[in-house]
Parts: C-alpha cells; structure tokens; sequence
C-alpha cells in the first residue's frame, strides 16, 4: 500500500511539473513598446483612471474618451498595448520594475502638487489677511462695509 501512495504520489508530482511547465512566454511583439515608455503609458492609465473615477460626466462632455486619448497621446493603439503589456507582465521582475517606476512618479507629483496647495493656501490666507487690515485701517470702508453687510 506506502508504495501505491509513493507512485501515485510520484505521478502526481511528474503531472503538475509538466502542466506547469506548458505555460510559454509570450512571443515579444515585432512593435513592443519600450519599457519606458510602457510606465509612462501605464502613469497616464492611472492618472486618467483617477480622473474618471472623480468626474467622468466632465471627460466626456469634454469629448474624451480616456483609452483613446492614452493611445492616440502615445501614438500606439490598443493590440500594441496589450501585446507588449501581456509580453511584460509574464516576467513579473520586469512588471515590478515598471510599475515601481509608475509608483515613483506618482509619488514625486504628489509631493509637487502638494507643495503648490500649500503654496496657494498660503497665498490666500495672507491676502484675506491684508483684506482685513486694510479694512480696519480705514473707518469710512468700515462703516460702509458695516452698511452694505446690513
């Protein structure tokens, strides 16, 4: 019976090393795309994919459809795409080394864009605050602001 079970489980060992096994890696595409420029077409899917997600109403009022307006941007169309993102994503070493890439990206214009908010509320709290001295330096726009508030 203990050597039934060793070659059934010897069979069993052979069946999945052999099934495993039959998964080829894609045929690299005659017009694969760059890895450069495959994080940088998959930054531009992320940002467009968070843009439909806050207000799709305003991208297509606007007339833009995000898909088409990635390939179009990058000069490439949608079986390029997924050839060369297929042909990529079977080496997840080099998938991980794009996407790191994409993640920095977005990580290096968040702190952009954050510093510029911060920036223009800056701006706008010490203008509100000269506003307000402004107004309290003069009685005669203080009184006729006091009239119009009324």
């Amino acid at each position: 019976y203990k050597r039934q079970m060793r070659i059934l489980v010897f069979i069993m060992y052979i069946i999945l090393f052999v099934g495993c096994n039959s998964v080829n890696r894609p045929k690299k595409p005659d017009n694969l795309i760059s890895k450069d420029k495959m994080s940088e077409i998959i930054y531009d899917v992320y940002i467009m994919n968070s843009a439909k997600g806050i207000n799709k109403t305003l991208l297509e009022n606007n007339g833009i459809l995000p898909q088409e307006f990635i390939y179009k941007k990058h000069s490439i169309d949608s079986l390029q795409f997924a050839n060369s993102n297929d042909y990529y994503a079977f080496d997840t070493e080099v998938y991980e080394g794009i996407i790191n890439k994409v993640k920095e990206k977005i990580e290096s214009e968040k702190v952009k864009y954050e510093a510029i908010n911060e920036e223009e509320l800056k701006a706008e709290k010490e203008l509100r605050e000269a506003r307000a001295k402004e107004l309290n330096k003069s009685p005669k726009v203080l009184k006729e602001f006091k009239e119009v508030k009324q």
